[in-house]
């Protein structure tokens, strides 16, 4: 296992709308943690699709950890139009996705559905793995793609879920 699709919660899914939230600290603590575990199972390249929230807070701490654990930080996006109509505080976090050691698109622009799904299984079909903040009692459109995850044979997902993020609230209130 080389290479992990980062996927997961996006920062309006979560409600988490201010950077100085103390829980993206706590969700970019538990992110160390997995990616260090990622890094020791062999991860060696991590490819975003350029999704504010949870894939933005793993770039962050990525970058942080890059040199140490020997990173190589992807994005693919869907269009190249992806993000161009976002505000310019979230235009600043894109250009973070755009800087990064590889960069492509799928498609210049978005035509048909069909898209979409040719881009998911792209995905798929060129990472071993998929690092992902998704529960499955807490759904959004993540759900079809977290289905073909685990249709795809061979293919791990190592889900960070709200039950690991209570137990590092817990933690950090013991100390």
């Amino acid at each position: 296992m080389h290479t992990a699709l980062i996927l997961g919660y996006s920062a309006f899914d979560l409600g988490l709308f201010n950077d100085k939230d103390i829980r993206i600290d706590i969700i970019k603590k538990a992110i160390g943690r997995d990616l260090e575990g990622l890094a020791e199972e062999g991860v060696t390249w991590l490819v975003f699709t350029g999704t504010l929230g949870f894939e933005y807070w793993v770039l962050q701490v990525a970058k942080e950890m890059k040199e140490e654990y020997g990173f190589q930080l992807a994005t693919i996006f869907d269009f190249e139009t992806h993000g161009s109509n976002w505000n310019e505080a979230n235009q600043a976090k894109l250009s973070e996705f755009k800087q990064v050691d590889f960069v492509k698109y799928a498609y210049p622009q978005y035509e048909h559905k069909g898209q979409l799904r040719d881009y998911q299984k792209f995905l798929l079909e060129n990472t071993d793995s998929c690092y992902l903040f998704y529960d499955e009692e807490k759904e959004t459109k993540l759900r079809y793609f977290y289905q073909m995850m685990k249709n795809q044979a061979d293919y791990v997902t190592r889900r960070l879920t709200f039950e690991d993020l209570n137990e590092i609230v817990e933690n950090f209130s013991e100390k």
